[in-house]
C-alpha cells in the first residue's frame, strides 16, 4: 500500500481530517495534486 492509498483510506473512513492530510503534503509523502484528489479541494500551502 502506498502512502497515497493509506492517506486516502484514512480520509475516506473519517480517520483523518483535511488538515491532517495536508501534513502529509508538507512531509512530502503525497503531492499537492494527490491532496486535491483525496479531499476534492485545492491545496493551499
Amino acid at each position: 500500500m502506498t502512502d497515497f492509498d493509506r492517506v486516502k483510506l484514512f480520509f475516506v473512513n473519517g480517520w483523518a481530517t483535511k488538515d491532517q492530510v495536508a501534513i502529509y503534503v508538507q512531509y512530502n509523502k503525497i503531492t499537492p495534486t494527490q491532496y486535491e484528489e483525496i479531499t476534492e479541494e485545492p491545496y493551499e500551502a
